[in-house]
């Protein structure tokens, strides 16, 4: 049975505490190993890069900082933002993922 990860890529999420506090976005990537997700439009940082062989100049370059998963929360209700915790139910031999703070509603 493959593994049920309770936040996934193309979820909606709410940062829960740091600077950028209250602010949703898409779930673009997972990184189980580090317990981090990366978000859309959040945590953007600048680089600099090294002046090398393949970039004679040098410069800086946009990257993708992740944020540990304890910092976010699932969005259940888009329209008013209303976050949960995650559950799993089990039916049929199936788990599925629910929202535990809406009365176990399952989440799609």
């Amino acid at each position: 049975m493959p593994a049920i990860k309770r936040i996934v890529k193309g979820d909606t999420v709410k940062l829960i505490s740091g600077a950028q506090k209250g602010t949703t976005g898409k779930v673009v990537a997972v990184l189980s190993k580090q317990n981090a997700v990366l978000i859309e439009g959040i945590g953007q940082k600048h680089r600099h890069v090294k002046p090398s062989q393949l970039n004679p100049r040098g410069g800086s370059k946009d990257i993708h900082v992740p944020v540990p998963l304890h910092k976010v929360a699932l969005v259940v209700d888009d329209k008013t933002g209303k976050t949960s915790r995650v559950g799993y139910l089990k039916n049929d031999g199936v788990r599925t993922r629910v929202a535990r703070q809406v009365n176990n509603k399952e989440i799609k």
